[in-house]
C-alpha cells in the first residue's frame, strides 16, 4: 500500500512541476499516465465505470476552479489565478493508490489562499482523529467542524473511502458527522481521507457529460486527500505532499 501511495505522490509531483499558465490539464493527463505505466502500475482511473454514462475517459482528474471532483482533462489552457484539483489513482502489485492535491495556476487571490489552506488543514485534522479505538465519525466532524468554522461548505455527495486491493472498499468517510457515530477504527484499516471544500454553499451539480461536478454557485472548491493505514494505533500517512510542497515554496 504504502509503495502504491509513494508512486501517487511522485506522479502528483511530476505533474506539479507542469502546472503553470498555458498548460492544458490533457498535456498534464499525458504525463501522469505515462508517468504510472512507466513504474510498472495501472491509471486506475482510466476506464473507471460509471453507473450513468461511459467510464472515465483519462488517467486523473483535474477540476479546475468551481470543479469539485471528476474533472475530465481537457484542451483548455489553464488561467494564471487559477486552481486545481488533481485526484490521481494507481494500482501497483495489486495494491491501490489515491491521493489529490489542489495546485494554484500562478498567484491567487488571498481568499483563494485561504480556502486553500483551511481545506488542507482539515485533512490533517480528520487524520489526526483516525486512531484506533475512535470512530470514522471522529474523523468527520473534525474536518467540517474546522472548514464550517472558517464560513466555508462541506460537500456531502462525495466522500472518502476505504481502500486496498479495491480502489473503493468499506467504510465510508464523510467530510461531515457527529463525534463519535460510525465504525470502529481498528489497527489495519486503509482510508482515502479528502476534505471537498467549497467557498461558498454546498449546493452542487453534474455536468452533461456525467462526471463533471460543480459548485452551483460558481464558488471555487479545494480537494485534498491522503491514503492513510492505522497503524500501531496511530495514522500513518502513506501517500505523500513534501515533494509536491517543495514546488510550491519555489514560487
Amino acid at each position: 500500500m504504502r509503495a502504491a501511495n509513494q508512486l501517487v505522490s511522485r506522479t502528483l509531483t511530476e505533474v506539479g512541476k507542469l502546472v503553470k499558465p498555458g498548460v492544458t490539464t490533457k498535456e498534464l493527463d499525458k504525463v501522469a499516465g505515462e508517468f504510472i505505466r512507466d513504474n510498472g502500475a495501472i491509471p486506475t482511473f482510466y476506464g473507471f465505470p460509471n453507473p450513468n454514462g461511459a467510464p472515465f475517459p483519462a488517467n486523473i482528474c483535474t477540476s479546475v476552479n468551481d470543479v469539485v471532483v471528476h474533472g475530465i482533462p481537457d484542451e483548455t489552457p489553464l488561467n494564471e489565478g487559477d486552481i486545481v484539483s488533481i485526484d490521481c489513482g494507481a494500482l501497483l502489485n495489486g495494491f491501490n493508490g489515491d491521493s489529490c492535491y489542489t495546485f494554484r495556476v500562478g498567484s491567487v487571490s488571498s481568499e483563494i489562499n485561504a480556502l486553500l489552506k483551511t481545506t488542507k488543514e482539515a485533512l490533517y485534522k480528520g487524520i489526526e482523529m483516525a486512531a484506533n479505538g475512535r470512530r470514522i465519525g471522529d474523523v468527520s466532524h473534525a474536518i467540517e467542524s474546522h472548514c464550517t468554522e472558517q464560513g466555508y461548505g462541506v460537500v456531502r455527495e462525495f466522500v472518502g473511502h476505504g481502500i486496498g486491493r479495491e480502489m473503493h472498499e468499506e467504510p465510508h468517510v464523510p467530510n461531515y458527522g457527529k463525534a463519535g457515530n460510525g465504525k470502529l477504527i481498528r489497527n489495519g484499516l486503509c482510508i482515502a481521507i479528502e476534505p471537498m471544500i467549497v467557498q461558498y454553499g454546498r449546493e452542487i451539480y453534474l455536468m452533461p457529460d456525467k462526471w463533471t461536478v460543480k459548485t452551483r454557485d460558481r464558488g471555487f472548491a479545494a480537494h485534498y486527500e491522503h491514503t492513510i493505514a492505522i497503524h500501531n494505533g496511530k495514522p500513518d500517512i502513506l501517500s505523500s505532499f513534501e515533494e509536491i510542497e517543495k514546488i510550491e515554496n519555489q514560487y
